[in-house]
């Protein structure tokens, strides 16, 4: 018997609509990243739909990796406690095994004893330090971020309080008399930067945590005058990602290049001084990783 081949028109409509779903499932994890949804609703629409819907047919072990703080390895040992298999989809799980995931999914994203903390993050020249922090200021408004003050004068649409409180050099010398810096520097032979303390120390009081986008000898700084603080550190992808985004610009000289190379080769040598280490693969994600920390959660399998 002659085996039929699928009309070319039917092959076609196939492909999209494979593509299609891929972008759903991937649309799903983003959700749960950003915490616009939880892994459990995103679990409970694939039981309750087609076996063909997009939560259905969404990998267990990468539903569990979009959850903010879930590791690769966490992601492991909690599948093979609860006796799922890698391979195995949402919508495929059986009576048993189920209710065990969507209880471990409930504790998970329970709301956590909230405790003041403050994070600060930190990493090489090039890793997205400065894009990471845009994107929570954007998309998590209750996060408290740390404003510097310095001695420049603002930019066109800077606001005052917001991106940095502007003072004059007399200002800035009696804060540092008085000890109200966490840390400060001279950038580039000019304009002086500087970490005010009496903000933070307030909003901590006040129960609130507060993140702190800072370079490597500023957190260094930071963490001799607040031993609490929560260190961490932003890595590249790749070693070869951190070097096309350094020379990818193709505007300095060969010799610049090479500075700003063995500059972040020192800078990621000084990972090992930080408690947690977020590697920014995608922007939201790794977010959404360092809001999580932010919580100050307990104890969590």
């Amino acid at each position: 018997m002659t085996e039929r081949t699928p009309p070319e028109v039917d092959r076609q409509a196939a492909a999209r609509a494979a593509v299609a779903a891929r972008r759903a499932r991937a649309a799903l994890k983003v959700q749960v990243a950003r915490r616009e949804r939880t892994a459990l609703s995103v679990a409970e629409e694939g039981w309750a739909g087609e076996r063909t819907d997009p939560a259905a047919t969404l990998r267990v072990r990468e539903l569990l990796l979009s959850v903010p703080g879930q590791g690769p390895l966490r992601v492991e040992r909690t599948m093979e406690r609860l006796g799922i298999a890698r391979s195995k989809r949402v919508g495929g799980l059986g009576s048993r095994q189920r209710p065990l995931l969507a209880e471990y999914l409930r504790t998970r994203e329970r709301p956590p004893r909230r405790t003041s903390r403050l994070v600060v993050l930190a990493g090489p020249t090039a890793v997205g330090k400065g894009t990471v922090s845009r994107y929570i200021r954007e998309h998590y408004p209750d996060v408290l971020l740390s404003v510097s003050a310095t001695t420049r004068p603002p930019r066109p649409g800077e606001v005052e309080g917001d991106h940095y409180y502007f003072v004059d050099d007399d200002t800035f010398d009696g804060m540092i008399e008085r000890g109200e810096f966490l840390e400060w520097a001279t950038v580039h032979n000019a304009s002086r930067y500087g970490t005010p303390r009496p903000p933070i120390e307030r909003a901590l009081a006040e129960g609130h945590s507060v993140l702190l986008e800072i370079d490597l000898q500023g957190a260094r700084a930071v963490k001799r005058a607040m031993p609490d603080a929560l260190l961490v550190f932003l890595l590249p992808p790749t070693w070869e990602e951190l070097v096309q985004r350094l020379t990818g610009r193709g505007t300095e000289s060969p010799a610049e290049q090479q500075r700003r190379l063995d500059t972040a080769r020192v800078e990621l040598a000084a990972k090992d001084e930080f408690e947690v280490r977020v590697v920014n693969d995608e922007v939201g994600r790794a977010a959404a990783e360092v809001v999580d920390l932010l919580a100050v959660p307990g104890e969590r399998a």
